[in-house]
């Protein structure tokens, strides 16, 4: 199923005001339903090589050894093949930035976050690491839900009940991942899964958004210019800007037109493709 009449894709991205350079990276395909965002570390080397490896692994891989059938039926833990490429896709990326790592000496401690989101069948999966976010915009209730959640010492800390909410807001302790792609060789990757109604509107976003515009700010910027995704992500770029513009800014907005269910599956249709 090619989902380009389906899903409406809009991504943008930002240096910022004080960033001497974006290391932020971002890419998506919208015929197979793919969207991707890393947020490279800002505190090691190279990040914006990490972003980029870790993205161009994702987008590069999609046709090619992913879709190994009998690999990712070895991963049991998953309910469908979706979500077993989503982790397959993530942990490879992890490796392909490690390597890098390895490679040359300036590159040593490179890291990035990542959010990868897969359409399919009427539901989207999400593989996350890192502190940059997926949110779902509800058409129905108007609400904006944040579907990932932070691999970062302050949302520990929020969990532990030593913060609330809105303590966490005023934290210092914001950006301290406690997870992130290419650091080790292996990583732990979250999988969620969601689904998707016509009109929602999903958003991945870096830390440069969520940290310095409200939640409740994303959402009326998002329901405001519903229509018009190209101006929502502009405005949510500028908000962030004037808000200091600190950290790069990264926003791919994702808006679901119709239905899209599939009478066979999205590995079987990929094979299908590619052997044309």
């Amino acid at each position: 199923m090619d989902l380009s009449d389906t899903l409406e894709i809009h991504a943008l991205t930002s240096r910022g005001l004080r960033r001497e350079r974006n290391e932020d990276y971002i890419g998506h395909l919208a015929y197979a339903g793919v969207a991707v965002l890393a947020d490279g570390m800002g505190g090691y080397n190279a990040g914006d090589v990490a972003s980029s490896v870790a993205v161009n692994s994702i987008l590069s891989n999609l046709p090619g050894s992913l879709y190994n059938r009998a690999q990712l039926a070895e991963l049991t833990e998953f309910d469908s093949t979706e979500a077993a490429w989503c982790y397959r896709a993530a942990t490879r990326a992890n490796q392909s930035v490690y390597q890098v790592s390895q490679s040359q000496p300036h590159y040593t401690g490179m890291g990035t976050t990542l959010v990868t989101a897969l359409f399919y069948n009427n539901q989207v999966t999400v593989a996350h690491v890192g502190d940059s976010r997926f949110y779902r915009l509800d058409d129905e209730e108007g609400t904006l839900t944040q579907i990932t959640r932070d691999h970062t010492v302050l949302q520990e800390l929020i969990d532990r009940g030593v913060y609330t909410p809105e303590e966490a807001l005023a934290s210092s302790n914001k950006n301290l991942v406690t997870r992130a792609l290419g650091v080790d060789k292996k990583i732990s990757v979250d999988i969620t899964d969601t689904s998707v109604n016509p009109n929602d509107i999903f958003l991945l976003c870096s830390d440069g958004l969520h940290d310095l515009v409200s939640e409740e700010a994303i959402e009326l910027t998002v329901s405001t210019f519903k229509d018009h995704l190209d101006a929502a992500a502009t405005s949510l770029i500028q908000q962030a800007n004037d808000a200091g513009g600190h950290d790069n800014t990264s926003v791919i907005l994702i808006k679901c037109h119709k239905p899209f269910p599939e009478k066979t599956s999205w590995f079987q249709q990929f094979s299908h493709w590619f052997k044309r």
